[in-house]
């Protein structure tokens, strides 16, 4: 028998304990011969809800490259990873004890030379559910959809699909079990998803009022994923000259920002901490998205609850209880004080093993 101990303030409730850790699992009781392995703010693992394990800037790469993304993620604390679409197969990860625990939604659905070329599969309106089915029956539970990509017709963000293909694809993946998500920049899309129950949009720069009351009220989840956001103005740079009015649109959707996702938070939409990596964006950064949503304006404990307990809960695992799995970060400081603690996690532990 395997026993571990860590000392210290165990969140969200902060009440200082001793967790022992035996053979994998937690338990509150104390038990002889437990070597104390670290002190210090005790965090259940971290969530990343918006990841891309196995993308780079081309499109898929190789398993020696996934495991150095997902690696990157772990030793940052991110022990559970919601990947939002991959074009490349990352099942393998699941026999893999020391990378994190993985929720996949297969590949990205898009439109036909809609979105990041390599990324999606690429499709037309009458094709939608057949490849949503596929895709739910070869991811773990989720679905990733395109919602809306510039429009070289219009020179602007537009829907992938129509509302009536969009909400025939739902309604198929929600028969297969899978719940479905979307990426959704700009506002004309999301009437039509919200309407279809989806399960979750990704970015959500267009909500408006009307918008988010209708997401609470239909429990819809938003992945806010702030520093992305935070590279609007480059992608309106790069597009002011080919496409005037889509660069607009950017700049618009980029200024009032912090207002759309404080209003979905205000009318009590569920938030979770996305870090976008892969692609774009680095792995191994959740802490900057945690600190990136509490500088916008999210509370500290609403922001790193997205990204911990409150994520967790979500996803359907379990959260430092008597008996659960050994998943949790330990940190010198109080993250609750300064997310920015985040940063300099002391001690990764992933299934009752201490991993970095």
């Amino acid at each position: 028998m395997t026993v571990i101990r860590f000392r210290g303030p165990v969140l969200p409730d902060g009440e200082a304990r001793d967790v022992y850790v035996v053979d994998g699992r937690v338990t509150y009781e104390a038990t002889s011969g437990a070597d104390l392995v670290a002190e210090g703010w005790i965090v259940p693992g971290l969530v990343d809800a918006h990841c891309h394990l196995g993308l780079d800037d081309h499109g898929a790469v190789d398993e020696a490259t996934i495991e150095e993304q997902a690696v990157a993620d772990r030793d940052a604390g991110a022990l559970l990873i919601r990947d939002c679409g991959s074009a490349a197969d990352t099942a393998w990860i699941h026999e893999r004890e020391d990378l994190p625990r993985l929720i996949r939604a297969g590949r990205h659905i898009g439109r036909t030379k809609r979105y990041i070329r390599n990324y999606a599969h690429e499709v037309e309106p009458e094709d939608l559910t057949a490849y949503v089915v596929q895709e739910a029956q070869r991811g773990d539970g989720w679905v990733k959809l395109v919602g809306d990509w510039i429009s070289r017709e219009e020179g602007d963000l537009a829907p992938s699909f129509p509302a009536e293909a969009f909400a025939a694809a739902i309604a198929a993946a929600h028969e297969h079990g899978a719940k479905v998500t979307a990426h959704c920049f700009g506002e004309g899309v999301l009437p039509g998803l919200i309407e279809a129950g989806i399960d979750c949009i990704e970015h959500g720069t267009g909500l408006t009022t009307d918008l988010v009351e209708a997401m609470a009220g239909r429990r819809i989840a938003l992945v806010p994923t702030v520093m992305q956001l935070d590279k609007f103005p480059s992608y309106a740079e790069a597009g002011a000259e080919k496409f005037p009015a889509y660069a607009a649109t950017m700049t618009d959707l980029y200024t009032r920002r912090r207002d759309t996702i404080m209003a979905a938070y205000e009318a009590g939409v569920a938030l979770y901490a996305g870090s976008d990596g892969g692609g774009v964006s680095r792995h191994g950064n959740l802490a900057g998205e945690v600190v990136a949503m509490g500088e916008l304006g999210l509370p500290a404990d609403y922001a790193l609850g997205a990204a911990s307990w409150r994520g967790r809960e979500w996803l359907g695992f379990d959260c430092l209880e008597e008996g659960s799995s050994a998943d949790f970060v330990v940190y010198d400081r109080d993250p609750l004080a300064d997310l920015t603690a985040l940063f300099e996690p002391r001690c990764v532990v992933l299934r009752g093993r201490v991993v970095a």
